[in-house]
């Protein structure tokens, strides 16, 4: 019996790792006026602690509270989960220093409001990129 939960714990723990390595990517995309900026950058923006790059006034905007989406990019991005981000917001906003970024409802929308808004930046997976489209950051 002991072979069996050891087996089946082996074929898991392979399928995990293997589902991870073939994960997409994380990409961060701006409008096309916005530079390419590495990682503490964009952390720094999604804490409101930046909010011009070059002259540009930088305006993220992210996914609905709950979707993977979210949750992914506060994980990779920002090192935290949902709730360590909305009660840091919940304090910023509070103190009169900012309000948390915009939430959209879905990649079609973020996209289009990342390509239509001069200084937008938002985050969608790299498998729902298009030609043309301003990639600043991955992930």
């Amino acid at each position: 019996m002991k072979k069996i939960i050891r087996g089946l714990l082996m074929v898991i723990s392979v399928s995990v790792v293997i589902s991870k390595a073939q994960a997409s990517e994380l990409v961060v995309i701006g409008n096309t006026n916005v530079p390419k900026m590495d990682s503490a950058m964009i952390q720094k923006i999604y804490m409101g602690k930046v909010i011009l790059i070059a002259g540009i006034n930088i305006i993220p905007v992210a996914a609905k509270q709950g979707t993977a989406q979210r949750d992914r990019f506060l994980q990779v991005f920002l090192a935290q989960d949902e709730e360590k981000y909305t009660g840091y917001w919940t304090v910023r906003r509070y103190i009169g220093k900012g309000t948390p970024p915009l939430e959209l409802n879905n990649t079609v929308e973020m996209i289009n409001y990342v390509q239509s808004t001069p200084g937008a930046i938002g985050y969608i997976d790299e498998t729902e990129l298009k030609a043309g489209m301003n990639v600043i950051a991955r992930k």
